[in-house]
């Protein structure tokens, strides 16, 4: 019997604050964690589209809660290859860290109890918060967010795709519908609409460009999980930010999500 809510984390080193703990850890044995670590199965996680499934990964004496996203647990979409969706859960991990931001939870594509899938780190968040009732207090995070939904082409930013941690720092999950060649945003975060890029960010854009055009190892892992057609689409997105200087506005066909939470 699958329990109806996630269970709470047993005592373990890693214990959901990926803020801190990739800190503490390091992000790079953290995604080891991930990557080989034991996989158990908790349980289902309510209120997802697609099958996912809450688990403990452990190595040794660390260990902590995961998400994972089998491929066959899909639900097929007309526009997106099937079985695509875990590949894009990664590539979204791999252009955030490319990029420096914004904050998503260490994610890797591995084999596990039910073939091949995403496993994310499981962040401990609160219940009750999701981007529109944080936005006004966190301006910052949301333009960044912003800017890396229009560069991943998401086509389902939901308000609780956006989560608050216990020291108060934003993180976003939920990147299966991304990366396609075609035009597909849809965002509950249009505020910034039309506003000049600050510098920083228009630095850091830069500085993607330019990692995008080399073979370096990121770039190649990032190539490997999208097809030629959505890379070369994500270097346009890019090119166009880098050349308007603005935040991105709505396009010709419906702009936010539903639901939009």
């Amino acid at each position: 019997m699958y329990p109806t809510q996630a269970p709470t984390p047993p005592a373990q080193e890693l214990d959901g604050s990926a803020a801190e703990n990739t800190v503490a850890v390091g992000a790079d044995r953290v995604l080891t964690l991930l990557a080989q670590g034991e996989l158990e199965l908790l349980g289902l996680l309510p209120g997802s589209s697609n099958y996912t499934l809450l688990a403990l990964v452990s190595d040794g004496d660390l260990e902590a809660l995961a998400v994972y996203k089998p491929q066959q647990g899909e639900r097929p979409l007309w526009d997106f290859a099937e079985g695509s969706l875990c590949l894009r859960e990664v590539a979204a991990f791999l252009l955030s860290r490319m990029l420096g931001w914004p904050r998503v939870p260490p994610t890797v594509l591995r084999q596990g109890p039910n073939g091949l899938g995403a496993v994310q780190f499981f962040v401990q968040a609160d219940p009750e918060a999701h981007y529109l009732t944080f936005a006004r207090n966190y301006p910052a995070e949301g333009q960044r967010i912003a800017l890396f939904d229009f560069l991943t082409n998401n086509a389902d930013r939901k308000s609780g795709h956006c989560l608050l941690d216990s020291a108060g720092r934003v993180w976003c999950i939920d990147h299966g519908i991304t990366f396609h060649a075609d035009y597909k945003l849809r965002t509950v975060i249009w505020e910034f609409a039309g506003q000049p890029i600050p510098q920083p960010l228009l630095e850091d854009l830069q500085a993607l460009r330019v990692r995008l055009a080399q073979s370096d190892g990121e770039t190649e892992a990032l190539a490997r999980l999208l097809s030629p057609r959505e890379m070369g689409a994500l270097r346009r997105r890019l090119k166009h930010l880098l050349r308007a200087e603005t935040f991105p506005e709505p396009g010709p066909y419906r702009a936010i999500p539903w639901p939009p939470v």
